[in-house]
């Protein structure tokens, strides 16, 4: 059975924080950010999912994963 790791869930926070109104709309991660969203942002940018190890901007493939990610959230929450 698939399980969401707590990695897995930082990583969908992380992606679900970046502006989605605009491909022109990115994200920083600082430095003295939480630990587990500077781990999380390195693994999304190893991934392809964004374009820099400290946020950038979503890829195209970003894109598709948090369009389907909020589908998901909007879903599990009823709405």
């Amino acid at each position: 059975m698939n399980q969401i790791t707590p990695e897995m869930k930082d990583e969908l926070e992380l992606l679900l924080k970046f502006p989605n109104q605009s491909l022109d709309q990115g994200l920083k991660i600082h430095h003295d950010a939480d630990p587990a969203m500077v781990d999380a942002a390195s693994r999304l940018f190893q991934k392809g999912i964004i374009t820099q190890a400290d946020g950038g901007y979503l890829t195209h493939l970003g894109h598709d994963l948090q369009e389907h990610a909020t589908t998901l959230i909007t879903a599990l929450k009823g709405h």
